[in-house]
């Protein structure tokens, strides 16, 4: 994977996974033309996650001609037309643009397997750093109510962190996690992870294109 590189496409990614792009930016690992983000947690309202997500993609064929597009197959559901998936949004752009083969940010972090030996017989609520960051427009128009039917039904819950993200907030900003995990009404476990397995989907996606 040393060998990769990413010149030529540009990205296309739900803002969730901000922090994980700029870090393998960072290690040298996705030296991509360009990577746009659509705002985060737009499954919540499918409409504007189509608008953004063409928008961006327009966006990005300025910049390359090679697009791969960060987002799951349960990310989007049009709920006029069950038979529209996020994939024949993108079919309907047109060129060369690949999708991450994974259901949505979770899976693109860890996979079923991966996850059902990290919850060891319990029933958990996985979590990524942005949907803590970005809380407010991932779960929006969540009330309390909502969340006392979805997030005590688990044992707990586990946040995927390949970023130290859990102990940073914890020094800089612990009322936001305190906030959310009463929220929630469940703990927030933290999961040390590494990011190889988002390595080894978009340079699955890279094969592809």
């Amino acid at each position: 994977m040393n060998d990769l590189s990413f010149k030529g496409c540009s990205i296309v990614s739900c803002g969730t996974l901000k922090k994980e792009l700029k870090k393998l930016q960072e290690e040298g690992f996705l030296d991509a033309d360009r990577v746009f983000y659509a705002t985060p947690g737009l499954h919540e309202i499918p409409r504007d996650l189509e608008t953004q997500l063409v928008r961006q993609i327009t966006r990005a064929k300025d910049q390359s001609e090679k697009i791969i597009v960060l987002y799951g197959d349960r990310c989007f559901v049009d709920s006029s037309d069950y038979s529209r998936s996020i994939d024949t949004v993108l079919e309907e752009q047109g060129g060369a643009i690949t999708r991450i083969r994974a259901h949505n940010c979770i899976d693109m972090l860890a996979s079923d397997e991966e996850r059902e030996a990290m919850a060891d017989g319990r029933k958990v609520y996985w979590l990524v750093p942005g949907w803590i960051e970005f809380n407010k427009s991932v779960f929006l128009e969540w009330d309390q109510g909502k969340a006392n039917e979805t997030f005590p039904a688990n044992d707990t819950s586990i946040l995927l962190d390949p970023l130290g993200y859990y102990d940073t907030l914890a020094m800089e900003d612990p009322d936001k996690l305190l906030g959310f995990s009463d929220w929630m009404g469940i703990t927030i476990e933290p999961l040390e992870i590494s990011l190889d397995r988002l390595k080894h989907l978009l340079s699955d996606c890279l094969d592809r294109l």
